[in-house]
Formats: C-alpha cells, structure tokens, sequence
C-alpha cells in the first residue's frame, strides 16, 4: 500500500501544486494537506514498529500508540473533509452540520478511548518470537469497536446524501454538483465496506498480523479517495469557472466552500 501511495502522489504531484499554489486558505484545504502527507508518517512509523527489534513491551504500547494516533488522524480529517461536503449538499444547513459533527466527535472520543484502553496495558502488548517487531494483542471487541463506529458514522453519512440527492435530483443540476454526489456516494461506499471487512477480520482472526494488513489499507485508500476527489473538484471548479458557467452550477449550492 504504500507503494501505491507512493505512485499516486507522483501521479498527481503537478495537479497538487497547482492546486495547493492557487487555492485560497482554507479549512479544507488544510485537511487535504494533513489528510495528503499523513500516510508517510504511519508508514516511517509501521516499519519501525514491525522491523526494528525490540523487547520493552513499554516502548511497543508506546510506538503502537503513536502508530494507531496517526491512523486515527488521517481517517478523522478525511471524514470530515466530507462531511463539509455533506453539509454543502444541504445547502450548509446547521442543523445538518451541528447534528452530523456531533455525532462525529462522540464517536472520535469513543474510538480514541477504545484506541488508548487496546494498548496501553502492557500485559496487552507483546513482541513477537518469530519477528523481531511490536505487535499488539488484545481482545477482539476492542480492535472492531473503532471500525464499527465509522461503519455507523458512514452508514448516517450516505443515507445523508442519497435522501439530498433524492429531494433536489429535479430543483440542482450541473457537471459539479453530479460529481460531488458521485464521490459522496463512492467515498462513503468504500468506507463502509472497508469497515466492514476490518470488523470481520478483527472478529475472527486473533493474530494483529492478519488483521493490520486490512487496516493498513482502509486507512490509504480513504486518504488517497479523499485527496483525489477533492482535487478533482477543485479542478474541475477551476475550467468551469474560467468558462463562465460557474454561476449556473453553484447558484443551488451557495457558499460551498468544498471546493476553494
């Protein structure tokens, strides 16, 4: 995966530079900055977590621990790049907003509690004999319960979108506003089944090895939709807007700031 990650950040590196070199400060736009370079970090610090040999089980919770805060920041900062964006679909209705982020920071701080509790116990925590790294070991429900809160938070998400596609397919129309709902709806369909796959992995497989290779990739695949999508819709913000038609296609969707 982080191959993969590496070709698509030289893929996209002119396109992220113009972007990023043009588009004004904002609040997304430093999401897709930590959401875009956060993968380096977990990957510098998954090698050294499964590579460098190590026998103080206090310092494996400690590099398990910096290695899962990553990850949790990379999913958290992704998801809510489209939350914005589920908020521009209802015409940045508050409700909406303060409802669905409310609903996210309970579920952030019942996952980090959950994250924190899975690996701070030493008797949690072990070195393998056969490889020389940290690997975490702990029961099943707390490695799932992080996945299934963001399977519900994605489920909420989606039926979100699908209901706003649903009551504005006739009154909003324009190229933007269809691709918006296609990623929407594509984002939250990987997330769920991503989900999923790593709830039933952590259910019937003890061994973190199996497991970890399943989070890896949720967690990669998220940034690299999250960051692709959102300069996708940058861009194609920019040729509509340099054709004139802009005002046409945002005129439904006032002040949607997804796209600056």
């Amino acid at each position: 995966m982080a191959t993969f990650w590496t070709y698509d950040y030289a893929c996209s590196l002119h396109e992220e530079w113009t972007f990023l070199l043009r588009s004004r400060w904002t609040k997304v736009k430093c999401l897709y900055i930590i959401v875009r370079n956060i993968p380096f970090a977990i990957f510098i610090t998954e090698l050294y977590l499964y590579f460098i040999p190590n026998e103080d089980s206090k310092k494996c919770g400690m590099l398990i621990n910096i290695y899962s805060s990553f990850s949790f920041i990379s999913v958290v900062c992704s998801e809510f790049m489209f939350v914005l964006r589920t908020y521009a679909l209802w015409n940045n209705n508050r409700f909406v907003l303060v409802a669905t982020v409310c609903i996210a920071v309970a579920f952030v701080v019942i996952a980090a509690i959950d994250i924190v509790f899975a690996t701070v116990a030493t008797s949690h925590v072990t070195t393998s004999t056969i490889l020389p790294g940290c690997y975490r070991t702990s029961r099943r429900i707390q490695l799932s319960m992080p996945f299934l809160l963001l399977f519900v938070f994605e489920l909420g998400l989606i039926s979100l979108t699908f209901v706003r596609a649903i009551q504005s397919w006739k009154t909003v129309n324009g190229p933007l506003y269809t691709v918006l709902v296609k990623h929407d709806i594509l984002y939250y369909a990987c997330g769920l089944f991503l989900a999923a796959i790593n709830v039933i992995m952590q259910m019937l497989f003890s061994q973190y090895a199996y497991h970890s290779v399943f989070d890896d990739f949720q967690f990669y695949v998220l940034a690299i939709l999250a960051t692709r999508m959102h300069l996708h819709l940058w861009h194609l913000n920019q040729h509509y807007h340099i054709l004139g038609s802009d005002a046409l296609m945002l005129a439904p969707m006032t002040g949607m700031s997804t796209v600056d």
